[in-house]
């Protein structure tokens, strides 16, 4: 998914990029970079600077030194999250940064783009040289053939080759491009803040605007499908960035399961409240559920899997009980915030070795209870098996699994790291004669006494509708239907590194 922040017309741009990208933690844990645009007084011209490293963004900028010799007034930054390119390969660590013939350029990317290869074969054969196997490192070598003068229309003209899910945060000598592909796949946010002595703009860009908040910043707008805005010195005087439009696409497709899992839910995603989302995905759950209290409980005992869980389960109760159908919530689950997301560890040995140490179990709350353990999705069913067998070491008498989404039957190629078929636990059970059965088979193999999904359209009930769009969201990975044209999509993440 990656985690992408901007930041232009700012006195300490790396220290901001910094907490922005703190703040963007929960989208990539692999690695990070910043790259910084500043003026070399000595030598009367601009300069870009930068400090990339595998790990976490406490970890690569623990030295406050780095920031001393990151000075300048611009910057981007990258949280990692490998889809396309080696994981463990420091050349494909973001944001990348280049000198071409119109000067400087550095640039990251979140998303996937699903003609890559074909544009990579074709600039190999027009003699380009590669120095990453990332599928962002296409944009800039597009822009820098473009006959186009100015760099934000040879970056318009790139963009206008390039396919896929892509939002971007540019920088182009002394100018901040933002970009987001039409179908607004991935979500991308401006913010701003006024200096009140010369009454001049900062202009920040993030991935999710959980980003502004840390630095005070205001929420102004998403950056809308097919933009391109350009923030110059021109921009920070009037407070107005300069709008370009890519043409548009037959119809939006916005990540439906950003709201399920990925964004954090203090964030606002797509111009909509997270945590209100899924609150909703909660309360349709608990709708479309069958389980009842038995008859030595008074209450059904409702448990989250920290953290992505937790408002869904609040929604659950909340209507569980609306609906006369007696919901008590109850920490079940520890979750130690000193070990990252399982879900985006790379490789599975390190998923699996994480689950023990990353959830701890409350006996008390646990033991000889009738269960319901919500959680936001099965992907592998890796972690969803070893939860379940850790939570029976307490013994409770029942446990419920319910999953406030759909299950997950197709991959993606857009920017989610479950990029084939085989990696899926749909796909385990796909000889199943039906939905029923294997659903049936799946509670069997993770080891729970009921297993419910939420329905399809239980899912689309509790996302907004967009007015004047026959179709807003992206659900290829819950039915296949996939938006964008995946013909040439990279499904082997490892496939360029050598």
């Amino acid at each position: 998914m990656c985690g992408v922040f901007g930041v232009y017309n700012s006195k300490t741009p790396a220290e901001d990029t910094f907490y922005g990208l703190y703040s963007l933690q929960h989208r990539g844990q692999e690695a990070v970079g910043i790259v910084v645009a500043g003026f070399d007084e000595e030598r009367k011209k601009s300069v870009y600077r930068q400090h990339k490293g595998m790990g976490l963004v406490s970890e690569v900028f623990k030295d406050p030194e780095i920031f001393e010799k990151l000075p300048g007034y611009a910057a981007i930054g990258h949280n990692r999250y490998s889809t396309t390119g080696a994981s463990k390969s420091a050349s494909n660590i973001q944001p990348f940064s280049l000198t071409y013939r119109s000067g400087h350029l550095a640039i990251a990317h979140n998303g996937n783009l699903t003609n890559s290869r074909a544009l990579r074969k074709e600039l190999t054969e027009q003699g380009v040289i590669f120095q990453a196997s990332s599928d962002t490192e296409i944009i800039p070598h597009l822009a820098a053939l473009s006959k186009e003068k100015e760099p934000v229309h040879q970056i318009y003209q790139a963009l206008r080759q390039v396919q896929g899910a892509f939002c971007l945060v540019i920088l182009a000598n002394d100018q901040l491009i933002a970009a987001r592909d039409p179908y607004g796949v991935r979500p991308l946010a401006l913010g701003k803040a006024t200096d009140p002595e010369t009454g001049e703009a900062t202009f920040y860009i993030a991935s999710e605007t959980c980003a502004f908040d840390i630095l005070s910043v205001e929420y102004v707008r998403e950056i809308e499908p097919g933009e391109l805005l350009l923030i110059d010195k021109q921009s920070t005087k009037t407070h107005k960035p300069t709008s370009l439009y890519l043409p548009p696409s037959k119809r939006k497709a916005r990540c439906i399961f950003e709201y399920v899992y990925f964004a954090r839910p203090d964030s606002i995603v797509f111009n909509q409240s997270v945590d209100k989302i899924r609150r909703n995905l909660g309360k349709n759950l608990a709708r479309e559920a069958r389980v009842e209290p038995s008859n030595d409980d008074r209450h059904l005992i409702v448990a989250s899997v920290p953290d992505s869980s937790n408002t869904a389960a609040l929604g659950f109760v909340r209507e569980s009980n609306k609906i006369s159908r007696p919901a008590r919530f109850e920490h079940g689950l520890i979750r130690n915030h000193y070990v990252g997301r399982t879900f985006i560890q790379p490789g599975k040995e390190s998923r699996e070795i994480k689950v023990r140490s990353k959830y701890n179990i409350i006996r008390g709350v646990l033991q000889n209870r009738q269960i319901v353990l919500i959680d936001d999705s099965i992907v592998r069913g890796t972690t969803a098996k070893m939860l379940i067998k850790l939570i029976r070491e307490a013994g409770p008498k029942e446990i419920h699994l319910h999953i406030s989404s759909p299950p997950i039957t197709n991959p993606c190629f857009y920017g989610m790291d479950f990029p084939t078929k085989g990696q899926l636990l749909t796909h385990m059970f796909a000889d199943a004669k039906d939905d029923k059965e294997e659903v049936e088979r799946i509670r069997e193999y993770i080891g729970v006494d009921s297993l419910k999904y939420l329905s399809l359209q239980g899912l689309l009930n509790s996302v907004p509708r967009f007015e004047n769009e026959a179709c807003s969201y992206c659900t290829a990975c819950f039915t296949g239907d996939y938006p964008i044209r995946v013909a040439d999509a990279t499904t082997d993440k490892e496939e360029y590194d050598e």
